[in-house]
């Protein structure tokens, strides 16, 4: 995972940030990664699991045909792929 280290931050904004992080239960870091994260998520975004089970429901799958996607989905994590 990354590191960012942000310099000159005004006292002020530290502070609203300490008291922002206590509001939600979080350290101060947690928060900014909270704020960050949602500030680079375009709103409305769609999942592309959401996309494929609304197309689902349009071609109007019964539950046991959609049953069979599930029971044959390989759940392994993709690897990434190596040019070498």
């Amino acid at each position: 995972m990354s590191s960012i280290t942000v310099r000159n931050v005004p006292e002020e904004v530290h502070r609203a940030l300490r008291v922002r992080a206590a509001q939600h239960g979080r350290s101060t870091e947690a928060e900014i990664r909270e704020i960050l994260s949602a500030a680079v998520k375009p709103e409305g975004r769609v999942k592309l699991g959401s996309l494929l089970a609304e197309v689902g429901r349009k071609a109007r799958l019964t539950d046991e045909e959609f049953a069979v996607f599930e029971q044959v989905r390989d759940k392994t994590p993709a690897r990434p792929v190596r040019f070498e």
